[in-house]
C-alpha cells in the first residue's frame, strides 16, 4: 500500500461500540469461551474489552510477528511468543483487532487446535475482503487501512518512512488521516513528534 491509500481512523468511542455489538453477536450465537486469547498486539485492547462484555475473565496471549510496516509484511507469519495457558479442553476465542490477509489468524487457530482446544472461534473488529481466513465474528468489512486509537503515532512513523521512501508530500499523508478521521490536533502533535519540528 502506498501513501495514496485511504484511511479509517475509528474513535476510542467508536471502537468500543462496535466491540459491545461484536459481543452482543458472540452472545446471540451461544458461544461460550473458556479464554480469550488476543493476538500481540493488535489484538489485546480488544480482548481486554471482550472477556469484559462477556464476563471472561481468563485472558491469554500469543505473540506474532508478520507486519514490518504500512501493508509491508516480512513474508509470513511467523509466533514468536506461544500462547501463555493451557487450551487444552477449552471452547477458545481468537481476538485480533482486523483481519487483513487472514494468515495470523489462520496460524494461531492451528496452533491453538493442535494444542487440544474443544473448539475455536475468531472475533475481530474489521474484515477486509481479501483476507483468507473469515472470522466468525466480525464488526464491519472495509478495504481502508484502519488506523485504532492504540497505533496512531506508529503510523504517523511509518507513514513518513513510506512518504521519505515514495518522496511524497507528508502535508499530504497528514491531511488523509484527518479526512479519514484523526483529529487534527493528534495528527499535528505526531506529525511534529516524529519529524522534529512543526509540519505545515
Amino acid at each position: 500500500m502506498s501513501v495514496d491509500a485511504e484511511f479509517t481512523v475509528p474513535s476510542w468511542d467508536q471502537i468500543y461500540n462496535m466491540l459491545l455489538e461484536l459481543a452482543d453477536k458472540i452472545l446471540r450465537d451461544r458461544f461460550h469461551p473458556d479464554v480469550i486469547v488476543g493476538i500481540s498486539r493488535g489484538g489485546w485492547p480488544p480482548a481486554r474489552v471482550i472477556s469484559d462484555l462477556l464476563e471472561k475473565s481468563e485472558l491469554a496471549n500469543v505473540r506474532v510477528e508478520f507486519y514490518s510496516g504500512i501493508a509491508e509484511t516480512k513474508g509470513k507469519p511467523v509466533i514468536t511468543q506461544p500462547v501463555s495457558t493451557s487450551v487444552k479442553d477449552k471452547y477458545v476465542l481468537i481476538m485480533d483487532d482486523v483481519a487483513d490477509t487472514g494468515k495470523s489468524l489462520a496460524l494461531v487457530k492451528e496452533c491453538i487446535k493442535g494444542q487440544g482446544a474443544k473448539a475455536v472461534r475468531i472475533a475481530t473488529i474489521y474484515y477486509k475482503p481479501w483476507s483468507e481466513i473469515i472470522p466468525d465474528y466480525y464488526q464491519q468489512e472495509t478495504t481502508s487501512w484502519v488506523v485504532f486509537p492504540w497505533e496512531r503515532k506508529e503510523t504517523v512513523r511509518q507513514l513518513l518512512k513510506k512518504c521519505i521512501k515514495e518522496k511524497k508530500s507528508m502535508q499530504d499523508a497528514k491531511m488523509k488521516l484527518i479526512k479519514g478521521g484523526m483529529d487534527p490536533k493528534l495528527a499535528e502533535r505526531f506529525f511534529r513528534e516524529v519529524t522534529g519540528e512543526r509540519v505545515d
